[in-house]
């Protein structure tokens, strides 16, 4: 594991972060011998890939079937600057917490992120680019 800036989180480490949050068991497996370990989310039998490119991934952060869920959950502000958008959290006590991104869903997840875990979160050193 290692420490990552919450908004540097992009792809299956910001997949994976969410994952831990929303309490979706993950591990972390090679899916054949000698192949370097990919992240998987189990959801009872099923394993599907983090942060993957196709329609059977858990990808949170680029995918609206997995990430839309989220924005009904916390129910995220928008505002845009710059050509950025920025997403903003409230927790039950009130805090917010927000984030920056190019589009609403990483928005989104870093926000949620930044929410839980504050300004840094461990992650897979595996997923860091």
């Amino acid at each position: 594991m290692i420490e990552v800036k919450t908004a540097d989180l992009e792809g299956p480490a910001l997949d994976w972060a969410i994952a831990q949050i929303e309490g979706i068991r993950t591990l972390m497996l090679s899916p054949r011998k000698g192949e370097p370990k990919k992240p998987f989310a189990i959801f009872g039998s099923l394993a599907l890939g983090v942060g993957g490119d196709d329609q059977s991934s858990y990808a949170p952060s680029t995918c609206w079937h997995c990430g839309g869920p989220l924005i009904d959950k916390h129910y995220p502000t928008f505002s845009f600057a710059d050509g950025l958008i920025r997403a903003e959290v409230i927790l039950a006590s009130g805090q917010p917490f927000s984030a920056i991104a190019s589009n609403y869903l990483v928005a989104t997840c870093r926000a949620i992120v930044f929410a839980r875990h504050g300004d840094t979160v461990q992650v897979p050193k595996e997923l860091m680019p």
